[in-house]
């Protein structure tokens, strides 16, 4: 395997373990999260397996839900650049968790500004 790296601005629920996905298949797993101290931004170890090694540098990883309330993984969608990402690359596009508590928020925000007009 090799290791890849990205950071987020909301990690929500990702644990150590989860799995890295592409297409809906396992490819590998998150082996560590830490706080990135220069851009204070979530910093994901992911290892991957040898056998994905074909990853262009431009792919994307977003933080998913398995169902509505269930565990949180990496997704990694390709993307379309000849140069590859390999061992220690950074994926730079990311898409961070989506929050059930900010969701709500926001819909509670918009239904009391309608309801006050």
């Amino acid at each position: 395997s090799y290791k890849l790296y990205a950071n987020f601005d909301n990690i929500a629920g990702l644990t150590v373990r989860a799995k890295v996905t592409m297409a809906g298949v396992t490819i590998g797993k998150v082996t560590a999260i830490d706080l990135d101290r220069d851009t204070f931004m979530g910093r994901v170890t992911m290892e991957v397996e040898k056998r994905v090694n074909n990853l262009p540098t431009d792919s994307t990883a977003s933080i998913l839900t398995a169902g509505l309330l269930g565990e949180k993984y990496v997704g990694i969608s390709v993307g379309g650049e000849q140069a590859l990402l390999k061992d220690g690359s950074v994926i730079h596009d990311t898409q961070s968790a989506l929050v059930l508590e900010d969701l709500i928020g926001k819909f509670m925000l918009n239904t009391v500004s309608k309801d006050a007009k």
